[in-house]
């Protein structure tokens, strides 16, 4: 059955149609037959009781350069339609945090992927603190003496904001190193969040695991290999991506929070596995399934799509 679907995203114009999820994921839909419709977050409005959004029909092909046909401009009331994608990038600010309750309103009526209810109270790197036996040593905190005796118990220790995302602000601090109070003045003079520290883990040289995850299945993995002297492996700041498939570790962390992920209706999950831990659950925007489809022909999306029509039957 055919399905309208809103997708709530950045520009369509101009993602890498190579590498980006939410145009491979839309244009599967396309596909299959669904009618994709593309709005920013910014044109979501709450409106005498209805949740509405300003934007366009869009038609996709995989053509660089040539990638969207956009249709007018047309306002439409999102409780009319079969599927919303929360698809916008971080950050993970109030401005965001405001989409997820005003799409609330319409869910599970209209299906919004993910469930923004769950979005909002499962962020990375806090639904991670569910499962501490699967984590490495972290702490979350604002106090600079907590970050300290942290930091003396563990030695060598990643810091990094709460709400951070794509590797950004991510800092190493060694034994030796004796910035602590410079990063820790830096951060809190920039908001008011917490940080979170984790134990560094030397496993990360060997690569930074993402394991994509649907309907809380696991469905493949890519490993994300950081530059050499680099110890971020985000493909954002020149992490390479490289095939790879699940250790019998990987698959006992995805049998653990698998449930979890099913029942708070996270459908599109990827995690970050270093070594034998747990680091995030990524819950509001994952990437990795256009490299897992060309390294393994695992078509995630169609995978995705077959989840979200079986809720809509």
């Amino acid at each position: 059955m055919p399905l309208n679907v809103a997708f709530q995203m950045d520009p369509i114009q101009s993602v890498d149609i190579d590498a980006d999820s939410t145009f491979r994921i839309a244009l599967e839909g396309q596909e299959r037959g669904h009618r994709p419709f593309h709005y920013s977050p910014e044109h979501l409005a709450w409106q005498n009781g209805r949740v509405t959004a300003r934007g366009q029909e869009m038609t996709l092909r995989r053509i660089r350069g040539d990638h969207v046909t956009l249709g007018p401009m047309t306002e439409i009331d999102l409780g009319d339609w079969d599927v919303v994608w929360l698809r916008q990038d971080p950050p993970f600010d109030m401005g965001y945090i405001t989409t997820t309750h005003l799409l609330d309103r319409i869910h599970p009526e209209t299906l919004v992927v993910n469930d923004p209810f769950w979005v909002r109270n499962y962020p990375e790197k806090l639904l991670v603190l569910q499962f501490p036996d699967l984590i490495p040593p972290t702490t979350i905190a604002r106090d600079l003496s907590t970050l300290k005796n942290f930091k003396d118990r563990h030695g060598d220790i990643i810091l990094k904001p709460l709400y951070g995302n794509g590797g950004a602000g991510v800092f190493r601090l060694d034994p030796a190193d004796r910035n602590l109070s410079s990063l820790h003045e830096l951060f809190t003079g920039m908001n008011r969040e917490p940080l979170i520290a984790q134990q560094f883990l030397p496993a990360v040289e060997a690569g930074d695991k993402r394991i994509i995850l649907v309907d809380g299945d696991p469905v493949g993995a890519i490993n994300r290999i950081p530059q050499p002297g680099e110890v971020r492996s985000n493909m954002h700041v020149g992490g390479r991506a490289v095939q790879s498939s699940l250790t019998p570790r990987e698959q006992e962390i995805c049998a653990a929070i698998g449930p979890t992920l099913r029942d708070k209706g996270q459908i599109f999950v990827g995690i970050d596995v270093i070594g034998d831990y747990l680091t995030e659950i990524n819950v509001t925007s994952p990437t990795g399934i256009q490299e897992l489809e060309r390294f393994d022909g695992t078509n995630t999306a169609a995978l995705i799509w077959e989840a979200i029509e079986a809720k809509r039957v």
